[in-house]
């Protein structure tokens, strides 16, 4: 069985975050960027540009370019 890991997708927008989310999540990409921004936007405790950031700059790129 092959283990999921959480990735960049190559299906990108900005940096591939929320796509490589829905990925590892099994959600739709679409459906993800839209709550992503949405809570980014109404929910003052949730620093989701910050968030964003960050993951961008820790999450990996996808296996398949190597």
């Amino acid at each position: 069985m092959e283990k999921k890991r959480l990735t960049k997708s190559n299906n990108k927008m900005l940096a591939g975050v929320c796509a490589g989310l829905a990925e590892y999540l099994g959600w739709d990409v679409t459906a993800m960027r839209v709550v992503y921004v949405l809570a980014s936007f109404f929910l003052a405790g949730f620093p989701g540009v910050l968030l964003y950031i960050i993951l961008a700059l820790v999450m990996p790129e996808p296996w398949d370019r190597y």
